[in-house]
């Protein structure tokens, strides 16, 4: 198997990459929709993943979980277009967007286990 640095270091290329796809995508007007859709996804993502790995072994966990999805994710672009957005005086989209983005993306990564668990239990 890859050497795990080695692993998280593609994995984060890719998810990157991914991310600015997303971001080209849906690009911001006003309203930081990428971030929270890769949030979502990726916590989506992230739940189903760790059954599957728990399920078929962990030997890609570096690689998908640290990497690609730690890439793929933005926590630091959330609390930077909280901040934004707050700072311009929009207060109720500042928080509209935390409590969206917290409870969807927990939402999400329990909706990925759920599914995880259906597939692979």
């Amino acid at each position: 198997m890859m050497n795990p640095y080695l692993q998280v270091a593609l994995g984060g290329a890719i998810g990157s990459a991914a991310r600015l796809g997303v971001y080209r995508a849906m690009p911001v007007q006003g309203f930081p929709l990428a971030t929270i859709a890769v949030n979502v996804a990726g916590s989506l993502i992230m739940g189903l993943l760790a059954v599957v790995l728990t399920v078929r072994g962990g030997a890609w966990a570096p690689l998908l979980l640290t990497g690609v999805l730690g890439g793929f994710t933005t926590f630091s672009a959330f609390s930077l277009d909280a901040l934004t957005l707050w700072e311009r005086g929009q207060a109720a989209s500042a928080a509209l967007y935390v409590a969206g983005s917290v409870l969807l993306s927990l939402g999400a990564v329990f909706a990925g286990m759920a599914i995880g668990r259906g597939i692979f239990a």
